[in-house]
C-alpha cells in the first residue's frame, strides 16, 4: 500500500555525484522542450549506472497530447518501451521536479532503486513513498529547474494551477486514497466525508 511513513521532502543533497549532475542535463533538455512546445516543462531520463548510458528520455505531455497519463518520468518509461527487470534495477531515473505519486508508483513497480530530483520547492511529490520502498533519492536543487518552472507558471498559471484543488485545499502527493489498517479514507483526508466527485477530479499531479 502506497502510504507514506514521513510526508517530509528531501533535503538538497550536499556535494552530489559528478555523474548525477552531468545526467540531470538530460532531463533539463527535455523540460526545455516541452517548454517550447507550450507544455509543463519536466523531463526526465533513465540511465544506466554501469556505465552512463542513456537509455531513454520524456517530458510532460499532458498540453501537448491532451493526455491525463503522459508525466516526465512516464512518458521517458513508455517511449522506452518493455524492458528486462534487471535494467530497471540498474538504473537511475533522472527528473527535474520531484515526481508525483503515480510516477512514483512506476518507479517503485519497474525497481528502480535511484531518483535524483532537479527540484522540489515548486512541487513535493511522492518522495517519502519511494524513500519508504527503499528507493534512493536524491535532491540537487537545481537553479535552471526551477527557473524552468516560474517561467511556465507566469505564462500559463491557469495550466499549473490543475495541480492544486479548486476549494484551495493543497493536495500533498505523498497521501493516497488507500486507508491505513484500522483507519478510514476519510480519517486520512482529514475530514468527515470523502471529497466530492469535482474536487477528486482536481488532484491532477504535475510531473
Amino acid at each position: 500500500m502506497l502510504v507514506p511513513s514521513n510526508p517530509s521532502k528531501t533535503a538538497p543533497t550536499p556535494n552530489p555525484k559528478e555523474s548525477d549532475v552531468r545526467n540531470i542535463v538530460h532531463a533539463i533538455f527535455q523540460a526545455e522542450l516541452g517548454l517550447q512546445e507550450g507544455g509543463v516543462p519536466i523531463g526526465a531520463a533513465l540511465v544506466r549506472e554501469s556505465d552512463g548510458v542513456v537509455i531513454g528520455v520524456g517530458r510532460n505531455r499532458r498540453v501537448q497530447q491532451g493526455s491525463v497519463i503522459r508525466h516526465g518520468e512516464t512518458d521517458c518509461l513508455e517511449n522506452i518501451g518493455r524492458l528486462s527487470a534487471a535494467t530497471y534495477r540498474g538504473a537511475t531515473i533522472y527528473s527535474t521536479l520531484s515526481p508525483c505519486s503515480m510516477c512514483s508508483g512506476a518507479i517503485i513497480l519497474y525497481g528502480i532503486k535511484k531518483v535524483v530530483l532537479g527540484e522540489n520547492d515548486t512541487f513535493l511529490g511522492g518522495e517519502s513513498i519511494l524513500r519508504d520502498h527503499g528507493v534512493e533519492v536524491i535532491n540537487l536543487d537545481s537553479e535552471r529547474c526551477k527557473e524552468l518552472m516560474r517561467e511556465f507558471i507566469k505564462q500559463k498559471p491557469e495550466i499549473w494551477n490543475e495541480v492544486s484543488m479548486h476549494n484551495s485545499r493543497v493536495y500533498h502527493v505523498g497521501t493516497v486514497f488507500s486507508a491505513q489498517k484500522g483507519g478510514s479514507i476519510a480519517r486520512m483526508w482529514g475530514s468527515s466525508s470523502f471529497p466530492s466527485a469535482t474536487n477528486r477530479a482536481d488532484m491532477i499531479c504535475a510531473s
